[in-house]
């Protein structure tokens, strides 16, 4: 596991009903707060005595006392005047961080080989950790066997969520025909476009994996599907997205009791941030790259 972004439970408010829960067997840690975000000023400050090193000279680049803590590079952008009084100096992709979080889920759901967040290291992760003691791998007649999680769809249930999608009939300009992007004998999707994800993630999605798995994972999954509806509409109201901003941190939480660590890379984490920046910079139709890749 190269990285993990897990208890997302800081994120709540410190009086938040799931900080008073018993997460039996997850890594939540109900006392953690959540990070602050820094402001111009500090992130410049910690940029004083940062030297850029361009050129291929230097094979590896070694931090020392001119290039402490996280920074690699000052980003030519603080030159500007304004740069560091922006409140959201580096926009979020929605685009892509939808497309990514829906890859993710499709690939984990339908268990595609090399995709799929949910593998063997995954799960000796898990025994490394102590978390998660019923989904610990285990040798029984010289083969490692891996129990099945609350979100395993069986051969019928992969074949089911592929008939599903693959007899989908949408209205013309809806979307792209998704039959063509579902391999029905493999239980795979493949060729899938950004808006196809977009789609999938937002309407389709809840279709395919109706009555599937079990309730608690089904429901995260749903639960997210809506935030991101949310998310992209085309007016949206200040005390909706701080409400969503919520709701989102629960979603996540509630993914964390049922998926490995593995699962939480960058881009789920992200999900966390899209609603702060819809309350700061507007509606995300303005701020995603539909109109120049599409």
């Amino acid at each position: 596991m190269k990285f993990s972004y897990g208890n997302h439970i800081r994120f709540l408010p410190n009086d938040h009903p799931y900080r008073r829960r018993k997460h039996t067997g997850t890594r939540l840690k109900d006392k953690a707060t959540a990070p602050s975000i820094p402001t111009g000023a500090e992130v410049v400050e910690q940029l004083r005595n940062v030297v850029n090193d361009f050129g291929k000279g230097i094979k590896k680049r070694r931090r020392d006392e001119r290039n402490e803590g996280m920074w690699k590079k000052r980003s030519i952008f603080f030159t500007l005047p304004y740069w560091e009084v922006l409140l959201v100096r580096h926009n979020l992709d929605v685009m892509h961080v939808e497309k990514n979080v829906c890859e993710s889920i499709m690939n984990t759901l339908l268990d595609c080989n090399g995709k799929s967040k949910d593998h063997h290291n995954a799960r000796k992760d898990l025994q490394e950790m102590g978390i998660m003691v019923h989904l610990h791998p285990y040798e029984e007649d010289n083969t490692t066997h891996l129990p099945a999680a609350a979100f395993t769809l069986s051969r019928s249930d992969k074949k089911l969520f592929c008939k599903r999608l693959f007899d989908l009939k949408l209205p013309h300009g809806y979307s792209s025909n998704i039959s063509n992007c579902v391999d029905v004998q493999k239980y795979k999707l493949k060729g899938l476009k950004s808006h196809d994800c977009h789609v999938l993630m937002q309407q389709l999605l809840a279709v395919a994996i109706k009555g599937l798995m079990e309730e608690g994972p089904r429901v995260a999954i749903l639960r997210l599907s809506k935030f991101f509806q949310g998310l992209c509409k085309h007016v949206i109201d200040k005390d909706e997205i701080v409400r969503l901003e919520t709701e989102v941190v629960e979603t996540v939480c509630q993914l964390e009791k049922y998926f490995p660590p593995s699962f939480f890379d960058p881009m789920i984490h992200l999900v966390v941030h899209l609603g702060r920046e819809a309350r700061l910079c507007g509606p995300v139709q303005f701020r995603w790259m539909y109109h120049f890749e599409r």
